[in-house]
Protein backbone atom coordinates (compact mmCIF):
# COMPACT_ATOMS: atom_id res chain seq x y z
CA UNK A 1 0.00 0.00 0.00
CA UNK A 2 1.11 3.55 -0.38
CA UNK A 3 1.76 3.89 3.47
CA UNK A 4 4.47 0.97 3.44
CA UNK A 5 1.46 -1.56 4.99
CA UNK A 6 1.72 -5.14 3.34
CA UNK A 7 -1.77 -6.42 2.48
CA UNK A 8 -2.73 -9.92 1.84
CA UNK A 9 -5.27 -11.30 0.20
CA UNK A 10 -6.93 -14.77 -1.18
CA UNK A 11 -5.15 -18.02 -1.02
CA UNK A 12 -2.31 -16.52 -3.23
CA UNK A 13 -1.98 -19.57 -5.74
CA UNK A 14 -0.49 -17.92 -8.23
CA UNK A 15 0.55 -14.82 -6.34
CA UNK A 16 0.33 -12.06 -7.81
CA UNK A 17 2.58 -8.94 -6.05
CA UNK A 18 1.46 -5.42 -6.57
CA UNK A 19 2.85 -2.05 -5.28
CA UNK A 20 0.02 0.89 -5.30
CA UNK A 21 2.71 4.43 -4.91
CA UNK A 22 -0.40 6.69 -5.26
CA UNK A 23 -2.22 7.73 -2.14
CA UNK A 24 -5.37 8.53 -3.53
CA UNK A 25 -5.28 5.21 -5.86
CA UNK A 26 -7.37 2.55 -3.29
CA UNK A 27 -9.93 5.16 -2.97
CA UNK A 28 -10.22 5.29 -7.15
CA UNK A 29 -9.83 1.58 -7.78
CA UNK A 30 -12.54 1.21 -4.70
CA UNK A 31 -14.82 3.53 -6.81
CA UNK A 32 -14.36 2.25 -10.42
CA UNK A 33 -11.59 -0.70 -10.33
CA UNK A 34 -11.55 -1.38 -14.08
CA UNK A 35 -10.51 2.39 -15.02
CA UNK A 36 -8.56 3.03 -11.62
CA UNK A 37 -6.06 -0.03 -12.38
CA UNK A 38 -5.81 0.65 -15.78
CA UNK A 39 -4.62 4.04 -15.66
CA UNK A 40 -2.89 3.22 -12.67
CA UNK A 41 -0.86 0.68 -14.47
CA UNK A 42 -0.12 3.26 -17.43
CA UNK A 43 1.19 6.00 -15.23
CA UNK A 44 2.89 2.74 -13.26
CA UNK A 45 1.55 4.36 -9.71
CA UNK A 46 0.37 0.16 -9.93
CA UNK A 47 3.41 -1.73 -10.58
CA UNK A 48 3.71 -5.44 -11.02
CA UNK A 49 6.58 -7.48 -9.66
CA UNK A 50 8.54 -9.08 -12.85
CA UNK A 51 5.21 -6.61 -14.96
CA UNK A 52 3.16 -9.82 -14.44
CA UNK A 53 0.21 -8.42 -16.28
CA UNK A 54 -1.09 -11.39 -17.09
CA UNK A 55 -1.07 -12.28 -13.39
CA UNK A 56 -3.00 -9.57 -12.69
CA UNK A 57 -5.94 -9.16 -15.26
CA UNK A 58 -6.01 -12.79 -15.39
CA UNK A 59 -7.17 -12.52 -11.62
CA UNK A 60 -9.50 -9.60 -11.55
CA UNK A 61 -10.84 -11.71 -15.02
CA UNK A 62 -12.07 -14.29 -12.76
CA UNK A 63 -13.43 -12.33 -9.65
CA UNK A 64 -15.37 -10.09 -12.41
CA UNK A 65 -16.57 -13.32 -13.88
CA UNK A 66 -18.54 -14.45 -10.91
CA UNK A 67 -19.64 -10.83 -9.94
CA UNK A 68 -16.75 -9.90 -7.93
CA UNK A 69 -14.80 -6.42 -7.97
CA UNK A 70 -16.96 -4.43 -10.21
CA UNK A 71 -17.40 -1.42 -7.43
CA UNK A 72 -19.55 1.43 -7.10
CA UNK A 73 -19.21 2.67 -10.73
CA UNK A 74 -21.14 -0.28 -12.02
CA UNK A 75 -24.52 1.27 -10.05
CA UNK A 76 -23.98 3.33 -12.58
CA UNK A 77 -23.28 2.05 -15.89
CA UNK A 78 -27.24 1.86 -17.16
CA UNK A 79 -27.78 5.52 -17.03
CA UNK A 80 -24.52 5.69 -19.08
CA UNK A 81 -25.10 2.74 -21.62
CA UNK A 82 -27.42 4.98 -24.05
CA UNK A 83 -25.87 7.78 -23.85
CA UNK A 84 -22.06 6.27 -24.71
CA UNK A 85 -23.66 4.29 -27.50
CA UNK A 86 -25.45 7.18 -29.18
CA UNK A 87 -23.57 7.03 -32.39
CA UNK A 88 -25.05 9.63 -35.42
CA UNK A 89 -22.77 10.08 -38.54
CA UNK A 90 -20.45 13.00 -36.69
CA UNK A 91 -19.61 11.37 -33.78
CA UNK A 92 -18.80 7.85 -34.95
CA UNK A 93 -16.23 9.56 -36.71
CA UNK A 94 -14.76 10.91 -34.26
CA UNK A 95 -15.09 7.60 -32.22
CA UNK A 96 -13.53 5.56 -35.21
CA UNK A 97 -11.01 8.44 -35.96
CA UNK A 98 -9.77 8.20 -31.93
CA UNK A 99 -8.84 4.43 -32.48
CA UNK A 100 -8.26 4.00 -36.07
CA UNK A 101 -6.11 6.64 -37.27
CA UNK A 102 -3.34 6.43 -34.81
CA UNK A 103 0.21 5.35 -37.07
CA UNK A 104 -0.37 2.66 -39.70
CA UNK A 105 3.46 2.18 -38.65
CA UNK A 106 1.67 0.82 -35.09
CA UNK A 107 -0.37 -1.39 -36.69
CA UNK A 108 2.37 -2.24 -38.67
CA UNK A 109 4.62 -3.57 -35.91
CA UNK A 110 2.06 -6.34 -34.96
CA UNK A 111 -0.80 -7.25 -37.72
CA UNK A 112 -0.05 -10.32 -40.46
CA UNK A 113 0.95 -8.95 -43.74
CA UNK A 114 -2.13 -7.83 -45.01
CA UNK A 115 -3.36 -6.29 -41.87
CA UNK A 116 -6.58 -7.75 -40.86
CA UNK A 117 -7.15 -6.07 -37.43
CA UNK A 118 -9.94 -8.34 -36.87
CA UNK A 119 -10.44 -12.26 -35.81
CA UNK A 120 -8.16 -14.88 -37.08
CA UNK A 121 -9.67 -18.45 -38.04
CA UNK A 122 -7.59 -21.28 -36.39
CA UNK A 123 -8.49 -24.15 -38.25
CA UNK A 124 -4.87 -26.14 -36.73
CA UNK A 125 -4.01 -25.02 -33.30
CA UNK A 126 -0.31 -24.57 -35.35
CA UNK A 127 -1.65 -22.27 -37.88
CA UNK A 128 0.87 -18.62 -38.16
CA UNK A 129 -1.25 -15.88 -37.78
CA UNK A 130 -0.91 -15.07 -41.86
CA UNK A 131 -2.34 -18.22 -42.49
CA UNK A 132 -5.30 -18.22 -39.92
CA UNK A 133 -5.83 -14.39 -41.56
CA UNK A 134 -6.35 -15.78 -44.87
CA UNK A 135 -8.37 -19.30 -43.52
CA UNK A 136 -10.77 -16.20 -41.70
CA UNK A 137 -11.36 -14.29 -45.13
CA UNK A 138 -12.15 -17.54 -47.24
CA UNK A 139 -14.58 -18.93 -44.48
CA UNK A 140 -16.35 -15.43 -45.42
CA UNK A 141 -16.19 -15.64 -49.05
CA UNK A 142 -17.55 -19.04 -49.03
CA UNK A 143 -20.28 -18.17 -46.58
CA UNK A 144 -20.76 -14.99 -49.01
CA UNK A 145 -21.79 -17.66 -52.05
CA UNK A 146 -20.12 -15.13 -54.48
CA UNK A 147 -19.95 -14.97 -58.18
CA UNK A 148 -17.48 -12.84 -60.43
CA UNK A 149 -19.24 -9.32 -60.98
CA UNK A 150 -20.81 -8.91 -57.96
CA UNK A 151 -21.56 -6.32 -56.44
CA UNK A 152 -20.54 -6.24 -53.01
CA UNK A 153 -20.36 -3.86 -50.19
CA UNK A 154 -18.01 -3.92 -47.19
CA UNK A 155 -18.78 -2.27 -44.33
CA UNK A 156 -15.55 -0.89 -42.08
CA UNK A 157 -13.56 -1.81 -44.47
CA UNK A 158 -10.28 -1.27 -43.02
CA UNK A 159 -7.25 -1.42 -44.22
CA UNK A 160 -8.66 -2.72 -47.59
CA UNK A 161 -7.63 -6.31 -47.20
CA UNK A 162 -10.94 -8.58 -47.96
CA UNK A 163 -11.99 -6.06 -50.34
CA UNK A 164 -9.20 -6.46 -52.25
CA UNK A 165 -9.09 -10.85 -51.18
CA UNK A 166 -12.81 -10.94 -53.17
CA UNK A 167 -12.11 -8.64 -56.03
CA UNK A 168 -8.85 -11.08 -56.94
CA UNK A 169 -9.69 -14.22 -56.29
CA UNK A 170 -13.40 -14.17 -56.66
CA UNK A 171 -14.03 -11.43 -59.32
CA UNK A 172 -16.18 -9.56 -57.32
CA UNK A 173 -17.12 -5.52 -57.46
CA UNK A 174 -16.46 -4.19 -54.23
CA UNK A 175 -17.14 -0.92 -52.29
CA UNK A 176 -15.43 -0.35 -49.52
CA UNK A 177 -16.85 2.31 -46.84
CA UNK A 178 -14.70 3.30 -44.00
CA UNK A 179 -14.61 6.80 -41.55
CA UNK A 180 -10.74 6.36 -40.99
CA UNK A 181 -9.32 8.59 -42.73
CA UNK A 182 -5.64 6.84 -41.90
CA UNK A 183 -7.30 3.66 -43.76
CA UNK A 184 -8.65 5.20 -46.66
CA UNK A 185 -5.75 6.60 -47.59
CA UNK A 186 -3.81 3.16 -47.22
CA UNK A 187 -6.89 1.12 -48.64
CA UNK A 188 -6.82 3.51 -52.18
CA UNK A 189 -3.60 3.14 -52.38
CA UNK A 190 -3.67 -0.58 -52.04
CA UNK A 191 -5.96 -1.05 -54.49
CA UNK A 192 -3.72 1.35 -57.31
CA UNK A 193 -0.75 -0.62 -56.25
CA UNK A 194 -3.01 -3.85 -57.14
CA UNK A 195 -4.13 -2.53 -60.45
CA UNK A 196 -7.67 -2.88 -59.16
CA UNK A 197 -9.09 0.58 -59.72
CA UNK A 198 -11.90 -0.97 -61.80
CA UNK A 199 -12.99 -3.44 -59.40
CA UNK A 200 -12.58 -1.79 -55.76
CA UNK A 201 -13.46 1.66 -54.83
CA UNK A 202 -13.06 2.74 -51.15
CA UNK A 203 -15.16 5.12 -49.82
CA UNK A 204 -14.11 7.64 -47.14
CA UNK A 205 -18.27 7.49 -46.03
CA UNK A 206 -20.64 6.23 -43.21
CA UNK A 207 -22.51 3.48 -44.68
CA UNK A 208 -25.72 5.08 -43.67
CA UNK A 209 -24.53 7.39 -46.74
CA UNK A 210 -24.64 4.77 -49.25
CA UNK A 211 -27.97 4.87 -52.06
CA UNK A 212 -26.64 1.83 -54.00
CA UNK A 213 -28.15 -1.93 -53.93
CA UNK A 214 -26.06 -4.74 -53.52
CA UNK A 215 -25.66 -8.49 -54.17
CA UNK A 216 -23.52 -9.07 -50.85
CA UNK A 217 -22.78 -7.04 -47.72
CA UNK A 218 -19.98 -8.01 -45.75
CA UNK A 219 -18.78 -6.06 -42.31
CA UNK A 220 -16.02 -7.72 -39.98
CA UNK A 221 -15.39 -6.04 -37.08
CA UNK A 222 -17.18 -3.04 -37.33
CA UNK A 223 -20.43 -3.28 -35.49
CA UNK A 224 -18.85 -3.53 -32.12
CA UNK A 225 -18.72 0.61 -33.26
CA UNK A 226 -23.12 0.62 -33.73
CA UNK A 227 -24.00 0.96 -30.51
CA UNK A 228 -27.14 -0.44 -29.18
CA UNK A 229 -29.18 2.77 -29.92
CA UNK A 230 -28.50 2.18 -33.28
CA UNK A 231 -28.98 -1.89 -34.04
CA UNK A 232 -32.49 -1.74 -35.85
CA UNK A 233 -30.98 1.34 -37.99
CA UNK A 234 -27.87 -1.00 -39.13
CA UNK A 235 -29.96 -3.58 -40.23
CA UNK A 236 -32.40 -1.90 -41.82
CA UNK A 237 -29.84 -0.05 -43.98
CA UNK A 238 -28.63 -3.73 -44.46
CA UNK A 239 -32.12 -4.70 -45.74
CA UNK A 240 -32.57 -1.70 -47.69
CA UNK A 241 -28.91 -2.24 -49.64
CA UNK A 242 -28.98 -5.81 -50.42
CA UNK A 243 -31.01 -7.05 -53.81
CA UNK A 244 -33.78 -9.09 -53.26
CA UNK A 245 -31.60 -12.40 -53.60
CA UNK A 246 -28.69 -10.68 -51.41
CA UNK A 247 -26.89 -12.15 -48.69
CA UNK A 248 -24.90 -10.04 -45.96
CA UNK A 249 -22.45 -11.59 -42.98
CA UNK A 250 -21.91 -9.69 -40.11
CA UNK A 251 -18.91 -10.83 -38.14
CA UNK A 252 -18.58 -9.43 -34.72
CA UNK A 253 -17.10 -9.52 -30.68
CA UNK A 254 -20.44 -10.88 -28.54
CA UNK A 255 -20.90 -12.04 -25.32
CA UNK A 256 -22.31 -15.30 -24.36
CA UNK A 257 -24.33 -13.72 -21.53
CA UNK A 258 -26.87 -11.72 -21.00
CA UNK A 259 -26.42 -7.51 -22.61
CA UNK A 260 -23.73 -5.77 -20.46
CA UNK A 261 -21.33 -2.74 -20.65
CA UNK A 262 -18.42 -1.51 -21.66
CA UNK A 263 -15.13 -1.23 -19.42
CA UNK A 264 -15.15 2.15 -18.47
CA UNK A 265 -10.85 2.14 -19.02
CA UNK A 266 -11.50 0.33 -22.61
CA UNK A 267 -14.54 3.27 -23.59
CA UNK A 268 -11.87 6.47 -22.21
CA UNK A 269 -9.09 5.15 -23.77
CA UNK A 270 -9.54 2.12 -26.57
CA UNK A 271 -12.96 2.44 -28.05
CA UNK A 272 -14.70 5.38 -27.10
CA UNK A 273 -18.79 4.38 -27.69
CA UNK A 274 -18.11 0.78 -28.50
CA UNK A 275 -20.04 -2.17 -27.27
CA UNK A 276 -19.97 -5.81 -27.56
CA UNK A 277 -23.43 -7.52 -27.65
CA UNK A 278 -25.33 -10.22 -26.47
CA UNK A 279 -26.19 -12.46 -28.76
CA UNK A 280 -30.25 -11.38 -28.18
CA UNK A 281 -29.72 -8.08 -28.94
CA UNK A 282 -28.37 -8.69 -32.11
CA UNK A 283 -31.60 -11.30 -32.95
CA UNK A 284 -33.99 -8.60 -31.97
CA UNK A 285 -32.69 -6.14 -34.21
CA UNK A 286 -32.43 -8.34 -37.01
CA UNK A 287 -36.31 -9.90 -36.93
CA UNK A 288 -37.72 -6.55 -36.35
CA UNK A 289 -36.61 -5.88 -40.28
CA UNK A 290 -38.04 -8.14 -42.17
CA UNK A 291 -34.58 -10.28 -42.75
CA UNK A 292 -34.22 -14.34 -42.38
CA UNK A 293 -31.32 -15.10 -40.54
CA UNK A 294 -30.12 -17.91 -42.19
CA UNK A 295 -26.58 -19.42 -40.47
CA UNK A 296 -25.25 -18.38 -37.04
CA UNK A 297 -21.64 -19.55 -35.98
CA UNK A 298 -20.24 -19.13 -32.68
CA UNK A 299 -16.27 -18.85 -32.92
CA UNK A 300 -15.09 -19.36 -29.13
CA UNK A 301 -10.91 -19.05 -28.47
CA UNK A 302 -10.13 -17.99 -32.20
CA UNK A 303 -9.88 -14.02 -30.55
CA UNK A 304 -7.86 -14.86 -27.78
CA UNK A 305 -5.71 -17.08 -29.77
CA UNK A 306 -5.16 -13.84 -31.92
CA UNK A 307 -4.80 -11.33 -29.82
CA UNK A 308 -1.92 -13.63 -28.07
CA UNK A 309 -0.26 -13.41 -31.50
CA UNK A 310 -0.62 -9.56 -31.58
CA UNK A 311 0.61 -8.89 -27.89
CA UNK A 312 3.73 -11.58 -28.63
CA UNK A 313 4.61 -9.95 -31.95
CA UNK A 314 4.22 -5.99 -30.49
CA UNK A 315 6.35 -6.67 -27.83
CA UNK A 316 8.71 -7.89 -29.71
CA UNK A 317 8.90 -4.68 -31.35
CA UNK A 318 8.33 -2.91 -28.35
CA UNK A 319 11.36 -0.64 -28.69
CA UNK A 320 9.84 0.34 -32.16
CA UNK A 321 6.38 1.50 -30.67
CA UNK A 322 8.28 4.19 -28.35
CA UNK A 323 9.93 5.64 -31.06
CA UNK A 324 6.33 6.09 -32.52
CA UNK A 325 4.25 7.21 -29.04
CA UNK A 326 5.87 6.43 -25.78
CA UNK A 327 6.40 4.83 -22.61
CA UNK A 328 2.85 5.24 -21.16
CA UNK A 329 0.95 4.84 -24.68
CA UNK A 330 3.23 1.10 -24.98
CA UNK A 331 1.88 0.23 -21.25
CA UNK A 332 -1.71 1.21 -22.56
CA UNK A 333 -1.72 -0.87 -25.74
CA UNK A 334 -0.42 -3.88 -23.79
CA UNK A 335 -2.70 -3.81 -21.41
CA UNK A 336 -5.84 -3.30 -24.04
CA UNK A 337 -4.11 -6.63 -26.01
CA UNK A 338 -3.97 -8.52 -22.36
CA UNK A 339 -7.14 -7.88 -21.39
CA UNK A 340 -8.96 -8.25 -24.25
CA UNK A 341 -7.49 -11.84 -24.96
CA UNK A 342 -8.30 -12.19 -21.31
CA UNK A 343 -12.02 -11.73 -21.68
CA UNK A 344 -12.24 -14.24 -24.49
CA UNK A 345 -10.40 -16.89 -22.56
CA UNK A 346 -11.75 -15.83 -18.66
CA UNK A 347 -15.25 -13.70 -19.38
CA UNK A 348 -17.93 -15.38 -21.84
CA UNK A 349 -16.63 -12.91 -25.12
CA UNK A 350 -16.59 -14.75 -28.32
CA UNK A 351 -17.36 -14.06 -31.90
CA UNK A 352 -20.41 -14.04 -33.81
CA UNK A 353 -21.06 -14.60 -37.80
CA UNK A 354 -24.46 -13.73 -38.73
CA UNK A 355 -25.70 -14.63 -42.12
CA UNK A 356 -28.81 -12.60 -43.15
CA UNK A 357 -30.25 -12.61 -46.81
CA UNK A 358 -34.32 -11.13 -47.75
CA UNK A 359 -35.23 -14.56 -48.78
CA UNK A 360 -35.61 -17.83 -47.46
CA UNK A 361 -34.00 -19.88 -49.94
CA UNK A 362 -31.16 -17.43 -51.22
CA UNK A 363 -28.75 -19.76 -49.31
CA UNK A 364 -28.68 -23.36 -49.33
CA UNK A 365 -30.40 -25.77 -46.97
CA UNK A 366 -27.76 -27.49 -45.81
CA UNK A 367 -24.38 -26.12 -44.60
CA UNK A 368 -22.31 -28.78 -46.71
CA UNK A 369 -21.84 -25.99 -49.46
CA UNK A 370 -18.94 -24.27 -46.38
CA UNK A 371 -16.69 -27.83 -46.26
CA UNK A 372 -16.36 -28.82 -49.68
CA UNK A 373 -13.00 -28.86 -51.17
CA UNK A 374 -11.89 -26.34 -53.72
CA UNK A 375 -12.39 -28.86 -56.67
CA UNK A 376 -16.05 -29.94 -55.54
CA UNK A 377 -17.42 -26.13 -55.12
CA UNK A 378 -15.76 -25.74 -58.77
CA UNK A 379 -17.15 -28.68 -60.09
CA UNK A 380 -21.06 -27.53 -58.49
CA UNK A 381 -20.87 -23.97 -60.04
CA UNK A 382 -19.99 -25.71 -63.22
Amino acid sequence: MPDGQIERMGDDSPPVRITLSDPDLPRKILFNPELAVGEAYMDETLTIAQDDLYGLLALGVRNFSVGQGAGFEAYLAPLRRRIEQFNPMGRAKRNVAHHYDLSGQLYDLFLDEDKQYSCAYFTQPDMSLEDAQIAKKAHIARKLLIKPDMQVLDIGCGWGGLALTLAQDFGARVTGVTLSEEQHAVATERVRRAGLQDRVQILLKDYRAVSQRFDRIVSVGMFEHVGVPHYREYFRHVHDKLTDDGIALIHTIGRAAPPGRTSPWISKYIFPGGYVPAMSECLKAIEKEDLWLTDVEVWRLHYADTLKHWHDRFMARIDEAKAIYDDRFCRMWRFYLIASELTFRLHRQCVFQFQIARQQTSVPLSRDYLYQTQSARRDAAE
